[in-house]
C-alpha cells in the first residue's frame, strides 16, 4: 500500500507521527527508533519560559491506559530556538516536523510564534489549545474558550506564513463549532484529540497517584474519545486532520482514517514500545497488499462505507 500523503501543503513519506510530549525533540529517540522512517513527529510544547514540569510522580499506569501530569517540563524558547531546533534542521531529512507551542496567554502564543517563526527544519505549528494538565491554566484549557480559540488562531496566522494546526479537547462539548472558529481564524488543520482529564487514587491509602492530582488521561481509554472527535470534525470541515488518542494497532489507524484523519499520532504504545510507530508503518504496509487496499489516500472513510 502506498503510504505518502500530502497535507496542508506538506508531503508526508506516511501518515504516522509521533505526537507532542512522547519523543522530546526527536534526539532523545535517536538510539531506539529510526526517525526518517516516520512521516514526521510533533515536538514537546515550548513554552516562553523554562519549566521543570509537575511535582512527581508524573506518570501513573492503570488497565486501560495512562495518565500523566508532566506539566509541559521543556527548555523554553531561547534553548529551544538555539539547541533544539537546529539540531532537527541538522539531523531530520524526510521525516517532517510540527513545532508544539502552548502559552499561559493569549500573547504568550504570538510571542512564541515570533520567536521561532524563523528557524529552519520544520514543516509548521501544533497550537497547543488543550492541556489538561498545565497548573500555570488552572486546568482550564483555552480550547473551552471559543472566543480565546479565536484570537489565539487568528493572532498565531498573522504571525507566519507556514502551516498551523489547532489541537483540541476530547471533553469539549461545543466541539464542531471550536472546529469552526479555528478553521475561520484561520487553521491550517485540526489536531484531536488532546488527553482527558482524569484522576486516580491509590487504593491504599486513597491519596492521588499523580503528585499534582489530577490529569491527562491517554492511551486506549482515549481511543473512542478520539474516534468520536474526529468524526464530528468531519462532519463540519474539510480541513486535514490529524487523529491521535489510543492508537496501538493497524485498526486503531484504519478506524481513525475511515472517520476522516489524514494522519496519525501514536503517543502511549511508545513508551511501552519504543518502536511502535515503526511496526505501525510496516503493519499498515501488509494489511494494505492483504486487503488490496492500493493507498492510504484511497482508504475509504466511513460516511463510504455506510453508503
Amino acid at each position: 500500500m502506498k503510504l505518502s500523503i500530502q497535507a496542508f501543503g506538506v508531503d508526508f513519506q506516511n501518515p504516522v507521527l509521533l505526537a507532542a510530549g512522547t519523543c522530546g525533540f526527536g534526539m532523545e529517540l535517536v538510539d531506539v527508533l529510526d526517525i526518517e522512517a516516520l512521516g514526521g513527529f510533533v515536538t514537546k510544547s515550548i513554552t516562553l519560559e523554562a519549566r521543570l514540569g509537575n511535582p512527581a510522580p508524573r506518570v501513573a499506569e492503570f488497565e486501560s491506559g495512562m495518565i500523566n501530569s508532566v506539566g509541559l517540563a521543556n527548555p523554553g524558547l531561547a534553548r529551544a530556538r538555539s539547541e533544539k531546533l537546529p539540531w532537527i534542521a541538522a539531523n531530520v531529512r524526510r521525516a517532517k516536523v510540527l513545532v508544539s507551542v502552548a502559552g499561559h496567554t493569549v500573547e504568550e502564543y504570538f510571542q512564541l510564534i515570533e520567536g521561532l517563526d524563523e528557524a529552519d527544519g520544520f514543516a509548521g505549528f501544533e497550537i497547543n489549545l488543550s492541556c489538561p494538565n498545565d497548573a500555570r491554566r488552572d486546568g482550564v484549557p483555552f480550547a473551552l474558550d471559543l472566543d480565546a480559540v479565536s484570537k489565539i488562531i487568528a493572532g498565531c496566522r498573522e504571525r507566519t506564513g507556514r502551516p498551523i494546526s489547532a489541537k483540541l479537547a476530547p471533553n469539549d462539548p461545543r466541539l464542531p463549532q471550536t472546529i469552526k472558529r479555528a478553521e475561520e481564524a484561520g487553521a491550517n488543520a485540526i489536531t484531536l484529540v488532546n488527553t482527558a482529564p482524569g484522576l486516580l487514587l491509590d487504593p491504599d491509602s486513597g491519596q492521588a497517584r499523580l503528585g499534582q492530582g489530577a490529569g491527562g488521561v491517554s492511551g486506549p481509554a482515549l481511543f473512542p474519545m478520539g474516534i468520536r472527535a474526529v468524526k464530528e470534525a468531519r462532519a463540519v470541515s474539510s480541513l486535514p486532520i490529524l487523529g491521535v488518542g489510543g492508537v496501538l494497532s493497524v485498526s486503531d489507524a484504519v478506524a481513525y482514517r475511515r472517520v476522516g484523519a489524514d494522519l496519525i499520532q501514536m503517543g502511549t504504545a511508545t513508551f511501552a514500545a519504543p518502536r511502535a510507530a515503526e511496526d505501525l508503518i510496516s503493519g499498515l504496509m501488509r494489511w494494505g497488499k492483504e486487503s488490496d487496499v492500493c493507498s492510504w489516500s484511497e482508504l475509504g472513510r466511513m460516511e463510504d462505507l455506510e453508503a
